[in-house]
């Protein structure tokens, strides 16, 4: 498993080269939510499906469905206020749980194509809940996060799950004075119940780390000892929430994480993400220099060096720079990726000690000192260097 996130850790690092992320720190389903999707389509409507027919000599999927309109999401001329629309599309129906359907349409040339449905259940308030969102797809971000938290706990999958992508997707600016605001008691609730899905956990925590109080904090040491939790997707989140409500405490817990190199990758790997959130949102929590400490711990850990040494070259943490260069002769420095890491962190650092290894270096392999320079200046890209002129103003 720890492979395969280095793996991907590597493909990430070089699709983010000139990137900034600013989405949710702890949050796992990012993408198009509903109501985005609501917005970019011609037609979007709700209601139940009836008088499927397949088309006569077809393959047995041709044909019609009948759309019984029920609610209108949004609207377009093409419908002509008719309350049954006939989809070019055979959907057999569901006896047995009766769904209904949010059907999300393009209009091309006066016709209808509904390119996407969303079956959800008969008691289902997706309808209400998209035309809720769309009444506040111009207020401020914070004030449709709010409402978003409303329906977190909906009984509808659907809705529920798409509430929380818009958490997802949101900027931590916009979250972070939100978040305050909530109330403490529900979030915690939700933390305490068993039911609550793994993924969730770290949004649910952040947001009690920002809302609650020290005494809080207990609940949240309760996940992180908890066995069924500890390897969960929301650990970081928990980790971050504990130190924001109880700092000494949730300090000691990452260092302790972070010290350990015989711990689990995964449990080191959620120490090192908490380290990161303070040092790229919160430093009037954590300072810099502290955030480096922790990071410098897992230099020793040849699983996980790389990603410390590349944290700490991002931060510019050339203090650690004797600390970095000696990895090269450590049992962690035999690792190809994390003497490469070395190697581009010396590229950067400005000391003697660095400049001399990267001389050094380039006589040994030069071709592989290139390539890391050639991999540095995609990062040194800004974006306007590379995207078109923006078309004049009207």
């Amino acid at each position: 498993m720890h492979q395969l996130i280095r793996n991907v850790s590597g493909l990430v690092l070089l699709s983010m080269v000139g990137t900034v992320l600013t989405a949710c720190p702890f949050c796992s389903m990012q993408g198009q939510t509903l109501t985005g999707e609501v917005q970019t389509v011609g037609m979007v409507l709700f209601g139940t499906l009836k008088n499927a027919r397949l088309a006569p000599g077809g393959d047995g999927l041709a044909g019609t469905t009948e759309l019984h309109v029920e609610e209108v999401i949004k609207d377009h001329d093409v419908r002509k206020g008719a309350k049954v629309l006939t989809l070019n599309r055979y959907i057999p129906p569901d006896k047995e749980r009766n769904y209904k359907y949010l059907i999300y349409c393009d209009v091309f040339m006066g016709k209808v194509d509904p390119y996407r449905g969303v079956a959800v259940l008969p008691d289902s308030r997706a309808a209400a809940y998209l035309s809720g969102s769309l009444k506040l797809k111009d207020a401020p971000v914070a004030e449709r996060l709010k409402y978003f938290f409303g329906w977190l706990d909906d009984k509808d999958i659907e809705v529920s799950n798409d509430s929380y992508k818009e958490f997802a997707n949101a900027d931590y600016k916009d979250f972070r004075p939100m978040a305050a605001s909530l109330p403490a008691s529900k979030v915690a609730g939700w933390l305490k119940d068993p039911s609550t899905p793994g993924f969730r956990l770290g949004l649910y925590a952040s947001i009690l780390g920002h809302c609650g109080q020290k005494p809080d904090a207990a609940l949240l040491a309760s996940l992180l000892d908890n066995s069924d939790k500890r390897l969960s997707t929301g650990y970081d989140g928990i980790l971050a929430a504990y130190t924001m409500l109880d700092k000494d405490a949730g300090l000691k817990r990452v260092m302790g994480l972070l010290s350990d190199p015989k711990g689990d990758f995964l449990l080191r790997y959620a120490g090192l993400r908490a380290v990161r959130f303070f040092h790229d949102y919160r430093l009037d929590l954590v300072s810099a220099q502290d955030c480096s400490k922790a990071v410098a711990l897992l230099l020793s850990h040849s699983d996980i060096a790389d990603m410390a040494i590349e944290d700490l070259r991002r931060w510019k943490a050339w203090d650690f720079s004797d600390a970095v260069l000696a990895v090269r002769q450590s049992e962690s420095g035999k690792v190809s990726i994390v003497r490469r890491a070395v190697l581009r962190f010396a590229l950067s650092c400005p000391t003697p000690a660095a400049k001399a290894l990267v001389v050094q270096l380039r006589k040994e392999d030069k071709q592989g000192v290139e390539d890391a320079e050639e991999l540095l200046k995609l990062e040194e890209v800004k974006p306007s260097a590379v995207s078109p002129p923006a078309p004049p103003k009207p």
